[in-house]
C-alpha cells in the first residue's frame, strides 16, 4: 500500500521528495520551489517574511556555528571570527585574491601561493567549500522546516564565468551539507527561466541579462524561441559588484577622514562598511545620505555617490558590448533588458544600462530572488514536471589542447552549445615514441602560455612506431554542469587514458577575466606569432626528415648533391634563430624544392628493385 505524507502544519499533501532551487550568493542566498498548487516559482520565506538568509558565517569561541540573519550582527562586534563573501574565495589560491586581501576583515592563509586558499578561526581552518556548506546546510535546514519534508536534492547556481574549479567547488560543498547537486547553472541563464515562465511558446525573443550582484557581474545574451532558452554569447567580470560600490564609499569617506587603513582596527573597518552599505541603498531612493562614525558626522549625496562609481558601472557596459558582439546582434535586436541582483536597483545602474539598450529595463520580478526562482523552475524541469521548456547552455571560454610550438589547438570554441563533444586525430613527432603528453587548456589567445591551463595527463605505452603513424584521437566532453572531461584513445591498439579536469589552483582571476579583452587587444600579434611558430615547427620537422633521409641514402646521393642539401639545411637552421616567417618559408621551400628529385629518385629506385623480375600480374 503506498503511503502518502500530509503536512500536519497545513493539512496539504505532501511531495514525494522535492527539489530545490538554490542561489548561492556572494552577499545573500535563498532557496526557492515550484509551489505544488500554483505551479509558480516561490522564495521560501520564514515567518518573518523574509526570504533572504545572508551569506555571512559566525564561529564563537566553542566552536559553535551561526548562519544568516543570526550571523551579521558579528561583523561589527566579532570581525575576526565572521566570515563573508566566501563565494569570492571559492577555488581560488591566495595568489587571485591578495590584491583584494584589504577587503576580508578575517584571517585568510597565505602559506603556500598556489594551494587552495583557507581561513584561519582561532585554531581552526576552514576551505571556502566548507564555509559555503554551513550556508547550504542553513538553506536545507530552512527549506526543510518550511516544507516539513526532507530535503536531499538541489540546483545551485552560479556566476557565468566561474572555472571548473570553482563549479566543482560548489558541488563539493553541496554534498559537504547534505546535498545530491542535480545541476550546477549559471546565474544569468537561472533568471532568463525565471523571467521566461508563461511566454507564448509561438514567441520569439531576444534578451539581455544583466545581473550586478554582490560579487560577481553578468552579461548574458539570450534567444528565447517555443519554449527554449538557448544563451547566445556571455561575459563579466568574476570581481566586480556591489561590494565594490561600497568600497568606493568606503574610499571617500577615508579619504575625507584622512585614515590610510583601518587594517589594525577590524571592528572600525566593518562598521564603516556596513555604513557604505546603508549609504548605496539609501541613495537609491534619497538625495543625501548621513551617519555618525568612531565621533565624526558622516555625508554623501547622490550626485558624489554617482561620480565615484560611474568608472565601475562603465565597466560592465564594456562586458556587455563585448556580449554584444559576440552574439553578432545590434542593440535594436533585443527585445527586453532583464535586471538582476540587488545592486541594479541603484538608479544610475538602470539609467545606464537603458541608456545603452536604448529602452527601458524590465526589473519586474525581485532582482534579489530572481535567481533562485530560476533554480526553482530548473529543478522542476529536471524532476520532469515541467516539458515546455528546454535548456541550453554555453562554454565561457574556448578548450584546447597544446601541441607543437606551444600552440593552442581549439576543439571547441568558446559559446559552444553543452552538454558537448568534440575531438580531433593528433600522432607521434618522433619515431618510437612511446607516449603522448596531453595538456588542456581555457582560452582565447594563441599561444597555450597566455591560456589558462587546467590539467593534463599522458597517454604512455603507446608501442614503438615510426612518428606520424600512432593516430590517437582525443574527445573533449562537457556535461550539462560544465565539467570537463578528456578522453585519448590510440586508434592503432585501443590503449585509452581519461581525466576529468579539476584544474590547478594559483590562478589569478584577472588572467580569466582578461581572456577576451586580450585575444582582441593581441589579435594582430597572436596571429603573427601563430603563424611564425607553425612555419618555425614546419622547418624543424623537414630538417628531421631530410638528416635521417640523407643518413639512410646517402650512398644514392652523388657529393654535389650531399653538399647542396647540406648548405640548405644550414642556411634554413640559420633562417629559424632570425625569427622571421618569411624567411623561415622560404629556406623550408628551397630546402624542398631542393631534394623533391633526390626522394623521387629513390622512390623509383626501390619501386624499381622491389618489382624486378616480376611480371605485372605475379
Amino acid at each position: 500500500m503506498a503511503k502518502i505524507g500530509i503536512n500536519i502544519a497545513t493539512g496539504s499533501l505532501q511531495q514525494p521528495e522535492m527539489i530545490v532551487g538554490i542561489d548561492l550568493g556572494t552577499t545573500n542566498s535563498l532557496v526557492a520551489i515550484i509551489h505544488p498548487e500554483t505551479k509558480m516559482p516561490i522564495a521560501l520565506k520564514e515567518f518573518d517574511g523574509s526570504s533572504i538568509v545572508p551569506s555571512v558565517v559566525h564561529f564563537d569561541a566553542f566552536g559553535n556555528v551561526e548562519v544568516g540573519a543570526a550571523a551579521k550582527p558579528f561583523l561589527e562586534t566579532d570581525p575576526a571570527n565572521t566570515i563573508f563573501s566566501a563565494k569570492r574565495l571559492m577555488g581560488k589560491s591566495y595568489k587571485d585574491i591578495q590584491t583584494h586581501q584589504d577587503f576580508f576583515a578575517y584571517k585568510i592563509i597565505d602559506d603556500n601561493n598556489d594551494s587552495l586558499v583557507k581561513v584561519q578561526v582561532g585554531d581552526q581552518f576552514y576551505s571556502p567549500i566548507e564555509l559555503s556548506a554551513h550556508i547550504l546546510t542553513a538553506l536545507k535546514n530552512r527549506a526543510e522546516h518550511i516544507l516539513k519534508t526532507p530535503v536531499s536534492k538541489a540546483v545551485i547556481t552560479v556566476p557565468a564565468y566561474f572555472n571548473d574549479t570553482q563549479r566543482q567547488a560548489t558541488r563539493d560543498a553541496g554534498k559537504l551539507a547534505g546535498l545530491d547537486v542535480l545541476r550546477i547553472i549559471n546565474e544569468p541563464t537561472a533568471a532568463s527561466l525565471a523571467y521566461g515562465l508563461g511566454l507564448d511558446p509561438s514567441e520569439e525573443k531576444t534578451i539581455a541579462v544583466y545581473d550586478l550582484g554582490g560579487g560577481t557581474f553578468d552579461i548574458s545574451i539570450l534567444k528565447i524561441s517555443g519554449g527554449v532558452f538557448e544563451v547566445l554569447s556571455t561575459n563579466g567580470d568574476t570581481y566586480l559588484g556591489g561590494d565594490d560600490l561600497d568600497r568606493a564609499i568606503i574610499e571617500y569617506w577615508m579619504g575625507l577622514m584622512k585614515i590610510d587603513s583601518l587594517e589594525d582596527q577590524k571592528i572600525l573597518k566593518q562598521q564603516l562598511r556596513l555604513a557604505a552599505e546603508e549609504a548605496k541603498i539609501t541613495l537609491s531612493n534619497a538625495a543625501n545620505f548621513e551617519t555618525n562614525f568612531a565621533g565624526e558626522t558622516l555625508t554623501i549625496t547622490k550626485e558624489i555617490f554617482e561620480s565615484l562609481i560611474t568608472g565601475i558601472i562603465d565597466k560592465t557596459m564594456g562586458c556587455c558590448a563585448k556580449a554584444m558582439k559576440d552574439a553578432g546582434l545590434k542593440v535594436a535586436d533585443i527585445n527586453t533588458v532583464l535586471m538582476v541582483g540587488g545592486s541594479t536597483r541603484v538608479p544610475l545602474v538602470k539609467n545606464t544600462v537603458s541608456k545603452y539598450f536604448n529602452q527601458a529595463v524590465n526589473d519586474t520580478v525581485n532582482p534579489d530572488e530572481v535567481v533562485a526562482l530560476g533554480a526553482a523552475v530548473q529543478a522542476d524541469i529536471l524532476a520532469g514536471n515541467n516539458q515546455s521548456m528546454l535548456l541550453l547552455d554555453i562554454t565561457p571560454l574556448s578548450l584546447g589542447i597544446e601541441t607543437m610550438g606551444g600552440l593552442m589547438d581549439v576543439l571547441l570554441p568558446r559559446n559552444s552549445k553543452i552538454p558537448t563533444q568534440a575531438g580531433r586525430q593528433y600522432t607521434t613527432q618522433k619515431d618510437g615514441q612511446s607516449g603522448i603528453q596531453i595538456a588542456i587548456y581555457q582560452g582565447e589567445r594563441d599561444l597555450v602560455k597566455d591560456n589558462r591551463k587546467l590539467g593534463e595527463f599522458t597517454l604512455s605505452g603507446i608501442p614503438s612506431m615510426p612518428a606520424g603513424l600512432p593516430k590517437v584521437d582525443v574527445q573533449f566532453l562537457i556535461n550539462a554542469d560544465g565539467i570537463l572531461q578528456v578522453r585519448a584513445k590510440e586508434l592503432r591498439t585501443g590503449l585509452t587514458q581519461s581525466i576529468e579536469i579539476k584544474p590547478q589552483y594559483g590562478l589569478t582571476d584577472q588572467e580569466v577575466e582578461q581572456r577576451l579583452m586580450d585575444s582582441i587587444t593581441y589579435a594582430k600579434e597572436d596571429i603573427a606569432t601563430r603563424a611564425l611558430v607553425e612555419a618555425k615547427t614546419e622547418a624543424e620537422q623537414i630538417l628531421s626528415v631530410t638528416e635521417k633521409f640523407m643518413s639512410k641514402n646517402m650512398a644514392l646521393l652523388s657529393k654535389a648533391e650531399l653538399m647542396q642539401t647540406a648548405e640548405a639545411m644550414q642556411a634554413l637552421q640559420l633562417a629559424i634563430t632570425m625569427e622571421d616567417k618569411n624567411l623561415i618559408q622560404g629556406k623550408t621551400e628551397a630546402l624542398n624544392e631542393l631534394t623533391r628529385p633526390f626522394a623521387e629518385r629513390v622512390m623509383d629506385q626501390a619501386i624499381s628493385g622491389a618489382l624486378k623480375g616480376k611480371g605485372i600480374m605475379d
